[in-house]
C-alpha cells in the first residue's frame, strides 16, 4: 500500500519552504501532480532547488517518481477537505494523544507539587518556546507568589539563573520546542551544575534535550504549515498549572480571590 503523504511528511523535520511545497500539496494534490518541479516551486512560492531538496528528503529517486506518487495518491485519495481543516484534524489527533497520555495523572499531580514547592519558580524559554514559557509564567503566577520568567540567554541568564538559586529556586521549567535552540540546552546544562531539577516541556520524550532534564512532558507539535502549531503544548502547559492548583489548595484558592477583588476594584477587564 502506498504511504500517504501525511505518513511521509511526519517522519521529517521539514523547513519553511519545505513546509510551503507540503502546504500547497496538501491543498491541490490533483492540480499538483500535473506539475512540472518549476512549475510547482512557482505556485509553492519557493525555489526550484527546494522542491528538489524536498523530493530527495522523502527518499524519492527524482521529481519524475515523485510526480508518479502524486498522481497515484491523487486517485486514491478520498476528499478531506483544505488544508486549514486538515491542520485542525492533525492537532485534533494530537489532542486525543495527549488525552491518553493523561489518563494517569499521578505524575502530573506530583510535578505540579514540587513546582509549588520551589520559592521561587523559575521559567526559562527561548526563541519560539519564550511565548509558551510567557504563558505558563503569567498563570502560574496567579497561584505561586514568585514566577520568574527568563528569556535572555548566555552569561545573563546564567546571572539570572545563579540568584534564583541563592533566593531559594529549586526547580526550573523549561520550554524547548522545535526548532530546539542551542540556547535551550545550554540551560539544562546550567541548571544541572546549580542543582537545580528541570522540568522539560518539549515535543517528545526523546531528543538532544532530554539527557540533561530530569523530568519530560512531551505533547505532540504540529507542522502541517509554515509554522508550527501548539495546540497540545498549550494544554499540556495549562493542565500542569492546574496541578499546582490542586497541590497549593486553600494558598492557591486565597491568591486567585485576593486578585479577582483586586481586578474588581481597578475595573482591569471588561464586563461580559
Amino acid at each position: 500500500m502506498t504511504r500517504s503523504l501525511h505518513d511521509l511528511l511526519a517522519t521529517h523535520r521539514l523547513t519553511p519552504a519545505q513546509r510551503r511545497i507540503a502546504s500547497y500539496l496538501a491543498a491541490h494534490p490533483t492540480v499538483a501532480a500535473a506539475l512540472s518541479s518549476t512549475e510547482l516551486a512557482r505556485y509553492a512560492g519557493v525555489s526550484q532547488p527546494s522542491v528538489t531538496r524536498f523530493v530527495a528528503l522523502l527518499g524519492f529517486d527524482g521529481y519524475a517518481e515523485f510526480r508518479r506518487y502524486l498522481r497515484d495518491s491523487a486517485a486514491d485519495a478520498p476528499a478531506t477537505g483544505n488544508k486549514f481543516q486538515a491542520g485542525v484534524d492533525a492537532d485534533i489527533r494530537r489532542l486525543n494523544a495527549l488525552r491518553e497520555q493523561l489518563a494517569d495523572d499521578a505524575r502530573l499531580l506530583r510535578l505540579g507539587a514540587s513546582l509549588v514547592e520551589s520559592d521561587p519558580l523559575v521559567v526559562l524559554g527561548n526563541r519560539v518556546s519564550a511565548a509558551q514559557a510567557a504563558s505558563f509564567g503569567y498563570l502560574a503566577a496567579k497561584i505561586h507568589p514568585d514566577v520568574r520568567v527568563l528569556t535572555d540567554a548566555g552569561s545573563v541568564l546564567g546571572d539570572h539563573l545563579r540568584h534564583a538559586h541563592r533566593c531559594g529556586a529549586r526547580v526550573v521549567v523549561v520550554f524547548a520546542l522545535p526548532r530546539y535552540p542551542r540556547e535551550s540546552r545550554d540551560s539544562l546544562v546550567q541548571a544541572k551544575e546549580l542543582g537545580l531539577r528541570s522540568v522539560l516541556i518539549t515535543d517528545k520524550p526523546v531528543s538532544l534535550l532530554t539527557p540533561d532534564a530530569d523530568e519530560v512532558l512531551s505533547a505532540g507539535v504540529g507542522s502541517e504549515f509554515v509554522f508550527d502549531s501548539h495546540a497540545a503544548v498549550t494544554s499540556l502547559t495549562v493542565a500542569l498549572v492546574e496541578a499546582m492548583a490542586d497541590a497549593a489548595g486553600a494558598a492557591a484558592q486565597k491568591r486567585l480571590e485576593a486578585f479577582e477583588d483586586y481586578a474588581a476594584r481597578q475595573e482591569l477587564f471588561l464586563p461580559d
